[in-house]
């Protein structure tokens, strides 16, 4: 095979190399093999930029170098998209919002609607209509491949020395790919705990969670963060009854302490059992069932164990040895704010670097690692990044907490507003939950803003917007919110920093 070529077609003529690129390469005469690699993909044997990892970093930094003008390719061994489409993020939410809905019309009754006769929630057509959301999400990524020109090929990628990628198709055979810039973008994979090892069966992952047919009459999560809080609202509300155990001393244990009070408090409402600072000893058979041994508590028995905490970095048997990248502790990729390894070409982004593990925060990572990759001098700013937690009520999050600020040494104002004041949360019989903002007592800047409540997720990205551009909880407040809204929460919040919020009683 040729190697080293930038791209001419066998049929001799002169090819302009793609714009980005062509203040530093001459016009010559290459032959170009095409090669048909493992699934039938077409493929050079030399690009501009290879990405290793088709998940929201991998394959929106393919699609960013691509418009950037690289001769770009997406190795990609599953379905393109990676854990957040195929596993995570789109799966999961696709099943909340079904439980949602199951649970707005047994509540039909609020709203002045009789609905007679059995109501009666199908897991399998839940599953089937998750199934299809996620099917038709993965032939979009394909078709942005198409228009946008990134190949992609399928199968497992190992790096074999600078520039060069052996790939393993999943029915055979091997091809070599050269590329001036890698992107190693593997992502995490739910961790093997010994305590309860993972076997897809009695014992599970979230990856399993999205995929189950039949519903356990007991489930046991270990773990309250976000995931393990998700799933714990969308069982219940699927009649399940479900217990969760969390090592630390309460639910949502990395968020605000008031966020955490709220979300035990609702969990508690839907009759979730949530059993905090215990620490699970080990889960084994135990006759039909499967028991959690809890150090100085009495065992757990459970159908089902969901275990939701713990992620280990897909870099085994990458190959990133043989080129010198250097890992982290725990197996993670270090890199600078532009993206970059200690070795020059090679950047990484999204969940194997560690850090956020988000999928919006991934893609933004991405497409700096393209930037800089295709000739750009950017950099990463992790400034205003909102999460969403889609329990019930939801949980919108962006900036520090109010311990994170206090322990930064800042003197704070606090302003917060209960979603009860607002009409149109009575409206939708929606009442629970707040908003609260951190402020700084000085200059009257933002440094966390917490939404709990209808919608949550969505309505912190006005916070998100303050906190980027430096915009103060005065002139947030003083921004005429439409009504009736629930954003019109985050107005009075904002009030709230100075006493001045109209809906809220006066502060002592």
């Amino acid at each position: 095979m040729v190697n080293d070529c930038r791209g001419i077609e066998a049929k001799g003529r002169l090819f302009q190399p793609h714009g980005v690129f062509l203040n530093r390469l001459k016009f010559h005469l290459i032959i170009v093999v095409r090669a048909r690699g493992p699934g039938g993909d077409m493929v050079d044997s030399t690009y501009d930029f290879a990405v290793i990892g088709g998940g929201p970093a991998g394959y929106v930094a393919g699609v960013r170098a691509a418009q950037r003008g690289a001769k770009c390719i997406v190795i990609e061994r599953d379905a393109l998209g990676g854990t957040c489409l195929n596993w995570g993020c789109i799966p999961s939410k696709s099943l909340i919002r079904s439980a949602d809905v199951y649970r707005s019309i047994k509540r039909a009754g609020d709203f002045g609607i009789e609905i007679t006769g059995e109501i009666r929630a199908d897991l399998g057509q839940m599953i089937e209509r998750k199934d299809k959301i996620v099917a038709g999400l993965v032939k979009g990524i394909e078709g942005l491949f198409k228009v946008h020109r990134v190949e992609r090929f399928a199968g497992e990628a190992s790096i074999v020395e600078k520039g060069l990628i052996r790939v393993r198709g999943a029915e055979g055979g091997e091809e070599e790919i050269r590329a001036d810039k890698i992107l190693v973008s593997t992502g995490a994979r739910p961790a093997q705990i010994p305590a309860f090892p993972i076997d897809g069966k009695r014992i599970i992952s979230s990856d399993q969670a999205v995929h189950l047919k039949e519903l356990p009459e007991r489930l046991l999560i270990i773990g309250a963060g976000a995931i393990g809080c998700e799933f714990a609202c969308f069982y219940r509300e699927m009649g399940v009854e479900v217990t969760v155990v969390e090592l630390l001393d309460r639910a949502l244990p990395l968020g605000d302490e008031d966020v955490s009070k709220l979300i035990e408090r609702e969990l508690k409402k839907q009759k979730i059992k949530v059993l905090t600072g215990r620490k699970i000893l080990k889960v084994e058979p135990s006759g039909s069932e499967m028991a959690a041994r809890i150090e100085g508590g009495d065992p757990v028995a459970a159908d089902l164990v969901l275990v939701s905490i713990g992620r280990t970095f897909n870099t085994d048997n990458l190959g990133l040895d043989k080129i010198g990248v250097a890992l982290g502790q725990r197996g993670d990729v270090p890199v600078n704010d532009k993206m970059e390894t200690n070795v020059p070409g090679v950047y990484a982004a999204g969940d194997v670097i560690g850090g956020l593990m988000l999928a919006h925060v991934a893609s933004a990572e991405g497409v700096v690692a393209a930037e800089n990759a295709t000739g750009g001098d950017v950099a990463m700013d992790y400034r205003g990044i909102p999460a969403g937690i889609f329990t019930h009520p939801e949980v919108g999050v962006v900036g520090l907490t109010e311990r994170q600020a206090r322990d930064e040494g800042r003197d704070l104002r606090i302003g917060r507003f209960q979603m009860r004041g607002l009409g149109k949360a009575h409206a939708e019989r929606e009442i629970s939950g707040e908003v609260k903002i951190i402020a700084d007592a000085e200059d009257d800047s933002i440094f966390g803003v917490h939404v709990v409540g209808l919608h949550a997720a969505d309505l912190v990205h006005e916070a998100a917007v303050a906190i980027r551009n430096n915009i103060s909880a005065a002139d947030l407040g003083g921004t005429i919110h439409s009504h009736p809204t629930l954003s019109e929460a985050v107005m009075e919040a904002a009030h709230d920093v100075h006493g001045a919020a109209i809906h809220n009683p006066p502060k002592k």
